[in-house]
C-alpha cells in the first residue's frame, strides 16, 4: 500500500475557519510552551467566561500533548528516512460557527496501532456524559503509566471536556505508516 496524501491540501482545508494559530513541522516542548502562552492570552481577550476559557485551553493542551508524545517515537527510527524526515505534526486552532472553537491535529502513526486507536475513539464517541465520567474515573483508578508517561486518558478527557464527538481520519501513506488527523469542537 503506497498511498500518498497531500498534507498541504489537508492543511489548507483545515484553514477554512477563522484561524487563531496554525503550525506544521517539528513540535518541541519549547514550541508548545510558547503556543500555550499565546493561546492563553488570546482566550483571555476573547472568552469572558473563565470556566469556558479553561475548558477550551484544557482541550487544546490535551490535543497538543498527544501529538507531541506520539510523534516523538518517529524521530529516531526508520520512519524518519522512509517519510523523508517529515515526522513532525500539525495543529491548528480556529474559531468556528456559533462561537465554538476547533482544534485540529495531525501526526504519523504506525498502521499496527490504527485499529486499537479507532476502537478507543469509537468507544468514547458512543458514550454519553455520565458514561464518559464513569469510564474516565474507572480508567484513572486502574491505569498504569505507559512508556510515554500517560495513562491513556487523553481521548476520554478530550471528549469529556469538549462535550462533542471526536472526529478523526487515518490517511494511509505506506504499508507501515499512516497520518492520523483529529478534530475536536469545543462549544
Amino acid at each position: 500500500m503506497q498511498t500518498i496524501i497531500d498534507i498541504n491540501t489537508f492543511y489548507s482545508e483545515m484553514q477554512k475557519d477563522d484561524v487563531i494559530l496554525s503550525y506544521k513541522g517539528d513540535i518541541t516542548q519549547e514550541l508548545l510552551t510558547a503556543v500555550y502562552q499565546i493561546i492563553e492570552a488570546r482566550l483571555e481577550k476573547e472568552v469572558e467566561d473563565s470556566k469556558r476559557r479553561k475548558k477550551i485551553f484544557h482541550v487544546l493542551v490535551e490535543c497538543l500533548q498527544n501529538v507531541f508524545h506520539h510523534m516523538e517515537s518517529f524521530k529516531n527510527n526508520a520512519a524518519n528516512e522512509l517519510l523523508n524526515g517529515n515526522v513532525g505534526g500539525l495543529f491548528m486552532m480556529a474559531r468556528g460557527e456559533e462561537n465554538s472553537y476547533r482544534v485540529f491535529t495531525g501526526n504519523f502513526i504506525l498502521n499496527e496501532k490504527l485499529e486499537l486507536l479507532k476502537q478507543r475513539i469509537e468507544k468514547v464517541n458512543a458514550m454519553n456524559a455520565q458514561e464518559l465520567k464513569a469510564f474516565y474515573l474507572g480508567s484513572l483508578s486502574t491505569s498504569e503509566l505507559s512508556e510515554k508517561g500517560g495513562a491513556g486518558l487523553g481521548i476520554i478527557d478530550m471528549a469529556r471536556k469538549s462535550e462533542n464527538k471526536l472526529e478523526y481520519q487515518f490517511h494511509p501513506l505506506t504499508d507501515t505508516y499512516s497520518f492520523f488527523t483529529l478534530a475536536v469542537k469545543i462549544n
